[in-house]
C-alpha cells in the first residue's frame, strides 16, 4: 500500500509498536488502530480489505441506479486484523447533482465513523437520541437495522448511526439534502459474505472525501 499508516481520528501521523509500546501511537489519541493508506478502487483493492478485516464490509448490494463504488479504507493493522471499515459509493443524488455515501462498521472507541462524521468522538452513542424513534431503516445482512440522526455533524452532510451485528455503523451522506437516500430502506451486504459477487462491483474514480472527510 502507498503511503504511511494514519490516526483513525485525526489523521495525524502515528507510531508503529516498538521498545516502548507493544501498540501504535499518536501523539493526540494514543494508543488506536492505524488507519491503512487509501488505495484506488478496485475489485481487488476491496478483496484485500474483505479477506483481512474483523468487522463487516458494507455496501449497498445491488448498488442503486447509477452508483459505483469509490474506494475502501481499513483501520488496524496485520496482527489485530481491521477493527474498521469505510466503504465509499458515489452516484446521483435523490434531488439531483452527485451524492456521495460512506459507511463506516467499526469497533467501540475507534474514532473512524466520528471523524468522516465531523464530530468529536470517539463513539456516536452521545450524539443519538435513542429514546425517539429511529430516523431511518435498513437491511443490513438481512436485519432491521435502525439508525439515528447524528446530532451536530456539519451541515454540509447528513449523518446516522447505530448498531449492526453487534459492532457501530454509521452512513455519511453529502450533500446534506442527499440524506433522503436513507429514508429509501437501502439493503446492505456485508462483501464477506458476498463470495465471488465482490468480482461484479462496478468501480469509479477515488472519492476525495475518503482521503479529506
Amino acid at each position: 500500500m502507498r503511503g504511511e499508516p494514519s490516526c483513525p481520528k485525526c489523521g495525524g501521523r502515528v507510531r508503529a509498536p516498538g521498545l516502548f509500546a507493544d501498540s501504535w501511537q499518536c501523539d493526540v489519541h494514543g494508543t488506536v488502530h492505524p488507519l491503512q493508506p487509501v488505495i484506488p478502487p478496485s475489485v481487488e483493492a476491496l478483496s484485500v480489505v474483505v479477506h483481512r478485516t474483523q468487522v463487516p464490509v458494507w455496501m449497498p448490494w445491488p448498488l442503486p441506479v447509477g452508483w459505483l463504488f469509490t474506494g475502501v479504507a481499513c483501520a488496524g493493522d496485520d496482527r489485530s486484523g481491521g477493527r474498521a471499515t469505510a466503504v465509499a459509493c458515489t452516484g446521483p443524488g435523490p434531488l439531483g447533482g452527485i451524492g456521495e455515501l460512506i459507511l463506516v462498521a467499526e469497533e467501540l472507541g475507534v474514532g473512524l465513523g466520528a471523524r468522516y462524521a465531523g464530530i468529536d468522538g470517539p463513539d456516536p452513542g452521545p450524539y443519538m437520541s435513542v429514546e425517539k424513534p429511529a430516523q431511518a431503516k435498513l437491511l443490513a445482512a438481512g436485519r432491521p437495522t435502525p439508525l439515528w440522526h447524528v446530532a451536530t455533524a456539519p451541515d454540509d452532510r447528513a449523518v446516522f448511526a447505530g448498531e449492526a451485528l453487534g459492532l457501530w455503523l454509521w452512513a455519511v451522506v453529502w450533500p446534506e439534502q442527499s440524506g433522503l437516500l436513507m429514508y429509501d430502506e437501502l439493503v446492505l451486504t456485508d462483501l464477506r459474505d458476498a463470495g465471488a459477487e465482490v468480482d461484479l462491483v462496478p468501480c469509479g474514480a477515488l472519492s476525495p472525501r475518503l482521503l479529506k472527510p
